[in-house]
């Protein structure tokens, strides 16, 4: 019988994920919202297609009634999260039917940016100093220590979505009145102006079997709040640079507890002396096309190499990664929607 695989998709990406399921010989079901009903899916690698009648796919208990209503009848061997808003969603619906892969503990660790925060802190891993905005007399004391500007960051939000930033304690306190009750769901972290980097990472059997080093022309939060052109591409290999950048990813690889999988870290090389710091790490796919730009680099496709490792480790195989170049590759995007911005 074919190993049937389920895939949970808040935004359309993952493609070449299914298609290589397919290629494999699995049955392959999706899951999305009614606002991605009709993107370009490959539905000819889908054999079974599903549409949540809201936005969010993490709405409970919907989701997991019409999971475990789907399991009834069919037998579900793997759980996939396509993208990063669904990774919490799906160590919950693991969980609930005890299935393998990344469970909800674990999961916070790429998701929660303070649990990742305290994790790699507690690991000895370089951070930008931070707060959880909890207890005001801590969150007091941390700006009292920690001069300012700072970033004030929603935990569970992707990439730079939703993070504000703050130059005084006199403008910190209103945000945080009209945030009211959701004020528990941010940390509020030391702006540390300096270069951004990604690595993106193969991991098995918790050795990291595949890496690359890039690094973006501007911060994706000075891109994402003032606008302008996303740029990024692969650093020299072995550079000093990229020799720290693979030690320090595989140091946080460790401390968060990866099995298996894809990973997107993001590092900042201070610009006051240097220093690398871990900024944060997702369990999936690097987005706005670096999948597109790293295959061009290396012949090595995330996506399908994702899919791969999860066959193999389902058949009880040992997963190879296939012969990879180093060559160059980078990526502009405009993040305009307008023919003329």
């Amino acid at each position: 019988m074919a190993p049937t695989i389920l895939c949970l998709a808040s935004y359309f990406k993952g493609g070449a994920f299914l298609e290589e399921c397919k290629r494999l010989g699995c049955h392959t079901i999706l899951i999305t919202s009614q606002d991605l009903e009709h993107e370009a899916w490959p539905r000819e690698a889908i054999d079974e297609f599903f549409v949540m009648p809201f936005a969010n796919l993490f709405k409970q208990p919907d989701i997991t009634n019409a999971v475990s209503f789907l399991a009834r009848n069919r037998k579900i061997d793997r759980i996939i999260a396509l993208d990063d808003f669904d990774v919490e969603t799906v160590a919950d619906l693991r969980e609930h039917l005890r299935m393998p892969g990344m469970g909800g503990s674990t999961a916070r660790y790429f998701r929660d940016k303070l649990a990742m925060r305290v994790q790699a802190r507690d690991e000895g891993i370089p951070v930008p100093e931070f707060v959880h905005v909890l207890n005001y007399d801590d969150v007091r004391d941390y700006m009292h220590r920690v001069p300012g500007p700072w970033v004030l960051k929603p935990r569970s939000e992707a990439s730079s979505m939703g993070i504000r930033k703050v130059n005084s304690a006199e403008e910190l306190w209103p945000i945080l009145d009209e945030l009211g009750d959701r004020q528990s769901f941010y940390v509020l972290e030391k702006f540390v102006p300096g270069d951004v980097f990604h690595v993106d990472s193969v991991v098995w059997n918790k050795k990291v079997l595949f890496t690359v080093c890039s690094k973006y022309g501007l911060p994706p939060m000075a891109v994402y709040q003032g606008g302008g052109v996303f740029i990024t591409g692969n650093l020299p290999y072995h550079a000093p640079e990229e020799q720290a950048l693979q030690a320090l990813n595989r140091e946080v690889i460790a401390a968060m507890g990866m099995v298996r999988g894809v990973t997107h870290a993001e590092f900042i090389r201070a610009e006051a002396d240097g220093t690398f710091h871990f900024l944060e790490i997702a369990a999936r796919v690097g987005g706005a096309n670096i999948d597109l730009m790293l295959e061009h680099a290396t012949g090595i496709n995330l996506w399908r190499e994702w899919a791969r490792l999860e066959l193999a480790h389902l058949n009880k195989q040992e997963y190879e990664l296939p012969p990879t170049h180093q060559e160059y590759a980078g990526l502009v995007v405009s993040l305009a929607r307008q023919p003329w911005p």
